[in-house]
């Protein structure tokens, strides 16, 4: 009779193992950059300033640990998998711990002000002329040029002068900002994505590159479709609540106990709607057969079907909208998400464990498996000659 086959469990993807990255960020848009290299596998190494470290680990309550050692869920959030070393980079003698860890770098992460690093010699031509093969990622407020250079960037005011506000929120009130720090975390998507291709490309050339990332010009690209349309429709986008501004019905609904998402993409999907709303004949009126119609009248039609939405629960319009396969959705608390069983099914949280805080999981699969870094987030400590011992030979 055959034993059976017990099989360890395969190790997660490390496609950057070998990958040296110098984190010199802190907040938000940068680590997140560093985390996503870290769960790729990377060995990154995060520099925080002596005493207090990255300014997210005080940006409590909630805490992770007791006493001295407690840390911020904000900070967890962000740093998974790194290393860490407390340097002052303004001494002597940080300068030239910096330098030392740049001359051993594959990638060298900084968001500092535009110029503060030219000061200690630690800007992207200095580092660059002790390793050629360096890719140096600066990220920003508002990019390395312009009228607007020299300011400091944070997400809210990006997200209001960069546009995004004054499309978030109901018509006459105030413009609102997004729950989470949407511009900050783009940025550092963005930013690692050019990262990975400075990586390609280095193979070929053996260089490096100087990446410069902006939170305003990401911004920027984040208008996607409204940006389109005040470039190509001239229709000054603004606010319009849960609305759509090119599909209709695409918003938020009433119904008899709350309210959900209904996100009808297409005609036949509103057909689909109407019939299990019981109206199927204002699927073939001429005022909303098709999508430019819908949106021509979507004055008239929202109260129409919102007088349908009202006559059930929300559970029982997802049961059926799903069954006639139209998209539409509860709307959740966070706690609810955490708890629900898809986000179970698909691993996207992990429990904690050995000194590990539990986190939100890497979003992306490889080959159905997740590419979690195996560290924890670190405690500001003296990693560098660990990391240091680990940098691979350069031929």
């Amino acid at each position: 009779m055959a034993l059976p086959d017990f099989r360890p469990p395969a190790p997660p993807p490390r496609p950057l193992e070998g990958v040296k990255v110098l984190d010199l960020s802190r907040v938000l848009a940068g680590p997140w950059a560093g985390q996503i290299l870290a769960d790729y596998g990377a060995d990154v190494l995060k520099v925080e300033r002596p005493g207090s470290g990255d300014d997210t680990r005080a940006w409590g309550p909630p805490w992770w640990g007791e006493g001295d050692n407690r840390v911020a869920a904000y900070f967890l959030c962000a740093n998974r998998g790194k290393r860490s070393v407390a340097i002052d980079i303004a001494s002597p003698e940080g300068i030239q711990q910096v330098r030392e860890l740049a001359r051993e770098a594959d990638v060298l992460i900084e968001n500092y002000k535009v110029g503060q690093l030219a000061k200690y010699g630690l800007d992207a031509p200095s580092l660059q002329a002790l390793n050629p093969a360096l890719i140096y990622c600066s990220i920003t407020g508002y990019g390395q040029t312009g009228p607007l250079a020299h300011k400091a960037g944070y997400d809210f005011a990006i997200q209001a002068e960069g546009g995004l506000m004054s499309i978030t929120g109901n018509p006459g009130e105030e413009p609102q900002k997004v729950g989470v720090a949407v511009t900050d975390l783009m940025t550092g998507v963005y930013a690692a994505t050019a990262i990975l291709a400075a990586l390609h490309e280095r193979q070929r050339t053996g260089k490096g590159r100087v990446i410069d990332a902006a939170l305003f010009d990401v911004q920027v690209a984040m208008l996607a479709n409204q940006a389109s349309n005040q470039l190509i429709g001239q229709t000054r986008p603004t606010r319009m609540g849960n609305a759509h501004p090119n599909i209709v019905p695409y918003q938020v609904f009433p119904t008899r106990d709350g309210h959900m998402v209904l996100a009808v993409g297409n005609d036949g999907q509103f057909t689909r709607f109407c019939e299990v709303a019981g109206h199927p004949a204002v699927a073939r009126d001429a005022r909303f057969a098709t999508n430019p119609a819908r949106v021509e009248h979507r004055q008239t039609l929202v109260p129409l079907i919102t007088g349908w939405t009202l006559a059930r629960d929300t559970a029982d319009w997802v049961r059926l909208l799903d069954q006639a396969g139209v998209p539409c959705a509860p709307i959740l608390e966070v706690a609810q998400v955490m708890e629900h069983p898809h986000v179970a099914a698909r691993g996207m949280t992990l429990p904690a464990h050995h000194g590990h805080p539990p986190m939100v999981a890497h979003p992306v699969l490889f080959d159905g498996q997740r590419p979690t870094a195996q560290r924890p987030p670190p405690a500001l400590g003296k990693d560098a000659a660990v990391w240091l011992e680990a940098a691979r030979p350069r031929g």
